[in-house]
């Protein structure tokens, strides 16, 4: 694929990170240095007090997106211990992050919340209220199915998006969810947002005939379309879907690459270690603007995260320095990762 034109991604580092409530955010750092990391290896269990300091602030950033990623760690890594802090921003003015929160609560089973759930059903954004549905449905309340299962009809395409999600979310696999993904995402109505985040529930839910969907992502000539392929790719699991990613290992653009090797990672398959490890060896970060270089260390923390093999895992101190609060919370998450597989 390496002639593929390169048309770089437009995501910003929040959405690479965030990619669940993606659809919801409103859109100097350094170079990764190659001479900054001891070739010795590092104990990341003793990196894990610096994660949570880092994701402790997070919570309480000013950037909403930085607070919204922070959420996200927490629900990803099951931090309960930092769920107090969250139960408090579904309460918060930004809309991104109550949503944040409220899947938290559903994700995790926070049943301390639960009031707090029924009380957000009356939001004034219709975001908030179906997500509040979906936690409720995660804390034995299936009644709430409905009121997320029926908000795909919207016209409203960021909530028709995001009930696609919580669908996928979900994990019911009956044919009236399923039909009303496939129905959303043939509705000539629905734009590229909705029709790529129905067909990832699909994929999530374990619809093996979505395949074909998600490769025509993979080949798409825009990179955000493959690294949206790729995500889905990685929640479909098959061993094609797997076989699929392993091709994204030779894409011509870096931040593709980054995020086939972190899915595959995913699946328990560390063949994408090479790829990322050239970030470091090869300095493939110089000359990169300073979105662009946010994003592919957000891309690289996520990948080592997922991985977790040494000679990556070194690079884990450095990360977590960085200067973008996006990257250190990245590599926090990375560091979490890693003490919950051992």
């Amino acid at each position: 694929m390496k002639n593929m034109p390169k048309k770089i991604s437009r995501l910003p580092a929040a959405a690479v990170l965030f990619g669940c409530v993606v659809l919801l955010v409103v859109g100097c750092d350094k170079a990764l240095q190659t001479n900054t990391v001891s070739p010795g290896d590092v104990s990341v269990n003793s990196l894990v007090p610096e994660a949570f300091r880092i994701v402790q602030q997070g919570l309480a950033d000013n950037d909403p997106q930085v607070r919204a990623n922070a959420i996200e760690v927490v629900a990803a890594t099951k931090t309960v211990p930092l769920m107090p802090k969250v139960q408090r921003l579904l309460s918060d003015q930004s809309v991104p992050v109550r949503f944040s929160a409220i899947l938290a609560v559903g994700d995790l089973k926070y049943g301390l919340a639960e009031n707090e759930l029924m009380q957000l059903l009356k939001d004034n954004d219709p975001n908030v209220v179906i997500a509040a549905a979906y936690s409720l449905t995660r804390l034995a309340r299936p009644e709430y199915l409905k009121v997320f299962q029926n908000a795909v009809a919207t016209d409203d395409q960021t909530v028709r998006a995001n009930a696609a999600l919580l669908l996928g979310k979900s994990g019911d696999r009956s044919a009236l969810t399923q039909q009303a993904l496939w129905w959303t995402l043939r509705r000539k109505d629905s734009n590229d947002k909705v029709r790529f985040q129905a067909a990832e529930a699909l994929a999530m839910l374990g619809d093996q005939t979505i395949y074909p969907k998600l490769w025509a992502m993979l080949i798409s000539a825009y990179a955000d379309d493959r690294v949206v392929g790729i995500r889905a790719m990685g929640a479909l699991g098959t061993e094609q879907a797997k076989n699929a990613l392993i091709t994204m290992l030779d894409d011509g653009v870096l931040e593709v690459r980054l995020a086939a090797a972190e899915q595959l990672g995913k699946l328990q398959d560390p063949i994408g270690e090479p790829e990322v490890l050239q970030v470091f060896t090869k300095n493939l970060t110089a000359g990169l603007d300073k979105e662009s270089l946010e994003r592919v260390n957000v891309l690289t923390a996520l990948a080592i995260g997922q991985i977790g093999t040494k000679p990556l895992t070194k690079y884990l101190p450095q990360l977590l320095k960085d200067e973008s609060g996006f990257v250190r919370i990245a590599a926090a998450k990375a560091v979490f990762q890693y003490a919950m597989r051992r």
